[in-house]
């Protein structure tokens, strides 16, 4: 292993973030966690294990700045899903600026795989506008482009879908996309992270593997023992509710991520890379959670 490091990570109560925080953890690395509600439960949980938790807000570069101060890497992502795809460049762009001013020497930055293609989709947009900055900033830097999560199917609303037997994507049955474990994304980082020098100024979309809806939905039914049907939902559906992620469904039919998944394996055997129905047979507590909501909606239906 690499020398000790301290590393800046934002977005540590959340999904990929406290994936990235317990892979550096693992590590025997220091982490800070920046988070707005220093008080919450997450963040508790976060000292608990021995992260610093610092309190800031994207918004506020002076807090930003006094977070980034001494770290050896500040590991940064937005989102676009509470303030909007606006919010998510401001903050991201918040970022990049406090630790270029503060002289971090590494800046480790999680965009999406596709967005410096002119892809249109306002949250890829977003994150493109943050990697123009980074490189006009000077801040030594890599960025990390994770294509669609696997991880995504364990939140509502696939997550309803799937314990209700459907699965429902705005995708004909037989169209390839390319997914990653967060898990993966963890791994990846983290070695990035140690591997400094191999990655500067490099921006590398990643993925763990390839399938279609039909494909997943016939894993979930293997792992789940409930047969799970795959359904493509029309676009149109999509775009009243979310005219950005509709976009997003389009691009990926007509066009799509193109990571280049052999050659992640062959120079980086190290990470897992896995494969979507061993990452589907890895989410016991899901399943289990989906086999007791299953029974209890038996139970009802029998009651009547």
């Amino acid at each position: 292993m690499s020398d000790k490091l301290t590393v800046l990570v934002t977005g540590a109560t959340g999904k990929q973030g406290g994936h990235l925080v317990g892979e550096l953890l693992a590590r025997g690395h220091s982490v800070r966690a920046l988070t707005r509600k220093p008080e919450s439960p997450a963040a508790a949980a976060l000292a608990e294990r021995g992260v610093t938790v610092v309190p800031g807000d994207f918004e506020d570069e002076g807090r930003l700045e006094r977070a980034a101060r001494g770290v050896d890497t500040v590991f940064a992502m937005s989102t676009p899903f509470e303030g909007g795809a606006t919010t998510e460049t401001r903050e991201g762009i918040n970022i990049v600026r406090a630790a270029s001013a503060v002289g971090v020497r590494h800046l480790v930055y999680s965009s999406v795989a596709g967005a410096d293609r002119a892809t249109g989709i306002p949250h890829f947009d977003s994150k493109f506008a943050v990697e123009q900055e980074i490189r006009r900033s000077g801040v030594p830097f890599t960025i990390v482009a994770p294509v669609f999560f696997m991880d995504n199917f364990l939140a509502d609303p696939l997550a309803a879908g799937i314990a209700g037997g459907s699965l429902s994507m705005a995708l004909p049955a037989t169209r390839r996309l390319q997914q990653i474990a967060v898990a993966d994304i963890a791994q990846f980082t983290a070695l990035v992270i140690e591997r400094r020098e191999r990655f500067l100024g490099k921006r590398i979309d990643i993925a763990s593997d390839e399938l279609t809806g039909a494909t997943a939905a016939a894993a979930f039914s293997e792992v789940s023992g409930r047969h799970v049907e795959y359904t493509a939902l029309p676009l149109d559906a999509v775009r009243q509710w979310n005219a950005d992620l509709a976009l997003m469904f389009e691009w990926f039919d007509r066009v799509g991520y193109d990571a280049d998944l052999v050659g992640l394996r062959l120079l980086y055997p190290e990470i897992a890379w896995h494969r979507f129905s061993i990452w589907a047979r890895e989410q016991g507590r899901f399943w289990e959670e989906t086999r007791i909501a299953g029974g209890r909606d038996n139970a009802t239906s029998d009651a009547r």
